[in-house]
């Protein structure tokens, strides 16, 4: 039988495949998509949060981010009286681009789970995000 973490890395690495394979003919970078993602879904935020969500080193992402900003994806600037963090939002551009990602995952999420029922795929999205939180020391 595999092993859980086997499993799950096969189904990772299908799944960034097929997103990126699509991705990259828009443009990106690995690491841009699921950055445009979050500020779709969250709008402006501090690039360490931004970090944090992505999963991705912050002296990465701050790499990324100046890749994105000399595209016209996203703005960074500090907000007054605030001069340590450093804010970022999408620009239309960036906005269209994470409207066309959304196309793209959806369609790899389809051919990767394409065989579960709608049950089957809710209850595989809530044993994973259970699988995130950690475990709490009694």
């Amino acid at each position: 039988m595999e092993s859980f973490h086997y499993l799950l890395m096969k189904t990772y690495l299908r799944m960034n495949r097929k997103v990126h394979a699509q991705a990259s003919k828009l443009g990106l970078t690995p690491g841009q998509p699921k950055i445009l993602e979050f500020l779709s879904l969250y709008g402006e935020n501090e690039q360490k949060v931004i970090a944090e969500y992505c999963e991705i080193e912050p002296a990465t992402v701050g790499s990324i981010l100046l890749r994105m900003e000399a595209a016209g994806l996203v703005l960074r600037r500090n907000r007054e009286g605030n001069r340590r963090s450093v804010y970022v939002s999408l620009t239309d551009r960036g906005k269209e681009m994470a409207e066309s990602l959304k196309e793209i995952f959806l369609t790899a999420e389809k051919e990767i789970a394409g065989r579960l029922t709608e049950e089957e795929l809710e209850t595989m999205v809530e044993l994973l995000k259970k699988c995130q939180t950690e475990k709490k020391e009694d």
